[in-house]
């Protein structure tokens, strides 16, 4: 089985976050080589019977499709992270279950991000939407772009929005989820559900006793039941580093818990890295804009967090995005990934050099991210500004912020 990336999302409802604000913040660990490209797609009105392409197989596409922003990898069609502008986000894990995933080409657990984050108004709506089309469709494929090995996982999504944050965790077709309300929350690559089970597949049940892993007269316990018999259930590194700040939890509090490699939430390793990391700040108070903070960049501790929000007419963002390679692509032609395109955005370059500075120079290192802090501090307080503002969000000062922020970095590595 292959070995599921650490990743790890988490939420923290008020009281526990400050001011009414619901604050949502995941790392993702991938392969070290692969690119996150940060893309925005503005909502759309589809044609009646069109289709829409995933990574790799198509679907139906729906009369009318949200504006979505999106972390994801360079290569494929879903997301690992991202928010919608009814201010829904999602994240995905990786996961190993009882059951090894298909490898045979269905949706991906990141695809599934996407349509959630296209579909759903609230996050209960975009959960219907995820687990209806794993009924339809079923999950599998290769998560890596990888033409040796296919790496498929089974999938868990945290999906929030201002009011609730549902825990979804699937196992082919068959999924539990957790309704939360308050206090905080982490998941990450193992199976976490027990016995709060507040919605499951019809047949969740009888599927497991068909299969020999439930007696039917025990307690239920989803991770029980369904993780592989080796997996040691122990979320702690996240969980610890969340439940253990004793102060309210800010942005910034988030943020230094996606920097933190002591913990290990923030991964460094031989094979994994986080490639990409995401903040978000949803007000219970909804005339209060949401707030998505995007790195962009590998290595959260060496990155500057760029806020992003939804408004009528925001600016894209080519310097955050991939190259584009069409129907030439690797990935959509098969056999698949016979080649490796270079997929590094202008921001991704620009940091490279940065990254290269830090881990070399001492001196010049420590100068160096000392002025990014400073940077993304000014970002932060800025948005603090809005929040605690009264008067309404005037949309054509923030229909750049992103924009700007990407091109003050890349002048200021430069």
């Amino acid at each position: 089985m292959a070995v599921a990336p650490p990743s790890y999302c988490f939420v923290a409802f008020p009281p526990r976050a400050k001011d009414g604000l619901v604050v949502f913040g995941k790392n993702s660990a991938r392969p070290r080589d692969e690119v996150q490209e940060v893309v925005y797609f503005s909502a759309a009105d589809h044609e009646p019977d069109s289709k829409v392409e995933c990574t790799y197989i198509s679907i139906d596409q729906v009369p009318r499709t949200h504006a979505i922003v999106l972390s994801r990898p360079a290569w494929l069609w879903g997301a690992e992270m991202g928010a919608n502008e009814h201010g829904v986000c999602i994240a995905n894990e990786a996961i190993n279950a009882r059951e090894p995933a298909a490898e045979t080409e269905a949706l991906l657990g990141m695809d599934l991000v996407r349509l959630g984050l296209e579909r759903g108004t609230t996050a209960k709506e975009a959960l219907d939407v995820i687990v209806a089309l794993l009924e339809e469709h079923g999950q599998g494929g290769n998560y890596y772009e990888d033409a040796h090995a296919c790496h498929s996982f089974q999938s868990a999504y945290l999906i929030v929005d201002r009011e609730e944050a549902w825990v979804l965790e699937t196992v082919g077709k068959y999924w539990a989820a957790e309704q939360i309300t308050e206090g905080v929350k982490c998941i990450c690559n193992q199976l976490s559900l027990t016995t709060k089970i507040d919605a499951q597949h019809p047949e969740l049940r009888s599927y497991a006793q068909s299969q020999g892993w439930w007696t039917g007269e025990d307690e239920f316990n989803f991770s029980e039941v369904f993780s592989p018999a080796d997996d040691h259930l122990d979320c702690c590194a996240g969980k610890d580093s969340l439940e253990k700040k004793e102060e309210s939890i800010t942005v910034q509090t988030m943020i230094d818990i996606l920097r933190d490699k002591a913990s290990g939430v923030c991964i460094d390793s031989e094979s994994f890295l986080t490639t990409a990391s995401v903040v978000s700040v949803l007000p219970q108070n909804r005339s209060s804009p949401c707030i998505h903070y995007f790195t962009g960049t590998p290595d959260p501790s060496r990155s500057i967090f760029k806020p992003f929000i939804f408004v009528d007419d925001v600016k894209l963002v080519p310097k955050a995005q991939s190259p584009c390679f069409g129907d030439d692509d690797p990935a959509k032609k098969e056999p698949r990934f016979q080649e490796k395109p270079d997929r590094r955005h202008e921001l991704y370059k620009a940091h490279q050099w940065a990254r290269a500075v830090i881990e070399s120079d001492q001196e010049q290192g420590r100068k160096l991210r000392k002025t990014m802090l400073e940077l993304e501090k000014q970002g932060l307080e800025a948005m603090e500004e809005i929040l605690t503002s009264s008067d309404p969000l005037d949309p054509t000062e923030v229909g750049d912020l992103f924009y700007d922020c990407v091109d003050t970095e890349i002048k200021f590595f430069k």
